[in-house]
């Protein structure tokens, strides 16, 4: 018998007195929510190998203990099915890596947010939305997990808005942030492969995003022209994007670190394979020619660059990050090749990735390998 050990609201069982309760204790992130009832706890721990009083992370900036009971809470709240359970474990894990620096992400000006990146066969399982709006509404796993997340930096982690998280606008992302890649469709390795991980292990990847841009790269022909070749084409396509990229007003451009991501769609990314470009290449036309000359920015604004990246006074060019791997490239979304999401990042983080795997650290292949009774 699972002994729930978390403290107990006395309250109407009607939705309206519940929502209530729980928006005015700032639990929530003022949109309605799941009532977490003890019945409904017990069925998001059969999909657990663990304890519900195991902790898998400490969140900060208070350092809350995310045991795997609490990570049910807010799962249940958040509107998640019992099966999602091993995807949100997994993040967790990865939001408490040191590198991703959730202690900065959590208390800063900037609109930053987790994005949640699934890969692997449990992202299909879980039917994570890798296709045609996979970073809007209408998927259940996108959103609840999503959401899970920001339920659990406030709630465990205190990242109460106006109080710890001070975010001078914020961004509709920090409601939820959550998509898988489109692996099928994708020309190139998928990012867990990047990272370190067969094709076939589950992984989600977190990553510190400040919002999207969409950028219109439907630039492959000219009115006055057919189909240029393919080499052209793929450049056409990347030099668009670089436009977007080099814009002064993300953290990427005025410090040159971070890892931007960038979100091909499928048919974008078949473009740049046919005109020659491994994914690596693909990151290395966009690291030059995102770059821009220094006189090209105001005075002012040079002088912030190189005082914020150490520079010395010489330096001719700024460049969006410190190298060309650290550009993140996703595969997902619609099949038109019109659109490019590029997402920059804040400042200090670096992306995390774990592997959905077992608590003795067996990478999963399905979620009942999770399944209890």
């Amino acid at each position: 018998m699972t002994n729930l050990v978390s403290k107990r609201f006395p309250v109407e069982f009607d939705a309206d007195a519940i929502n209530e309760l729980y928006y005015q204790k700032g639990m929530t992130d003022g949109l309605p929510i799941v009532c977490p009832t003890e019945a409904r706890v017990l069925r998001m721990l059969q999909y657990t190998d663990r304890g519900a009083g195991d902790v898998v992370a400490e969140i900060p900036p208070l350092y809350g203990e995310a045991t795997v009971e609490k990570i049910a809470i807010n799962a249940i709240m958040a509107g998640c099915l019992p099966k999602y359970m091993p995807a949100i474990v997994a993040a967790v894990e990865a939001l408490a890596v040191k590198e991703f620096n959730l202690y900065g992400i959590q208390g800063t000006t900037n609109p930053v947010c987790p994005a949640a990146i699934f890969n692997g066969p449990i992202a299909r399982e879980l039917d994570i939305n890798c296709g045609p709006n996979l970073l809007g509404q209408g998927n259940r796993a996108n959103a609840a997990i999503g959401r899970t997340l920001r339920f659990i930096m406030l709630n465990i982690g205190g990242g109460k808005p106006g109080t710890v998280d001070k975010a001078t606008h914020g961004q509709p992302g920090k409601y939820t942030f959550c998509f898988a890649e489109n692996e099928a469709e994708s020309p190139w390795a998928p990012l867990h492969v990047e990272r370190g991980f067969a094709k076939d292990v589950s992984t989600v990847t977190v990553a510190g995003v400040t919002g999207t841009t969409n950028v219109l790269t439907m630039v492959e022909r000219a009115e006055s022209e057919g189909h240029p070749e393919p080499r052209v084409a793929a450049e056409r396509v990347m030099l668009a994007l670089t436009d977007g990229m080099s814009a002064f007003g993300s953290n990427n451009m005025l410090s040159g670190i971070g890892e931007p991501m960038i979100i091909f769609a499928p048919e974008s990314a078949q473009i740049l394979e046919k005109g020659g470009f491994t994914k690596a290449a693909v990151k290395e036309f966009l690291f030059e020619k995102s770059s821009r000359p220094v006189s090209s920015f105001a005075p002012h604004l040079a002088s912030t660059m190189r005082f914020r990246r150490q520079a010395p006074p010489d330096v001719e060019r700024f460049y969006i990050t410190e190298r060309a791997e650290d550009l993140m490239i996703v595969v997902g979304g619609g099949l038109l090749s019109a659109h490019t999401v590029f997402a920059p990042t804040f400042g200090p983080t670096s992306a995390a990735t774990k592997p959905i795997a077992l608590k003795d650290g067996t990478p999963a292949k399905s979620v009942e390998d999770f399944r209890r009774g």
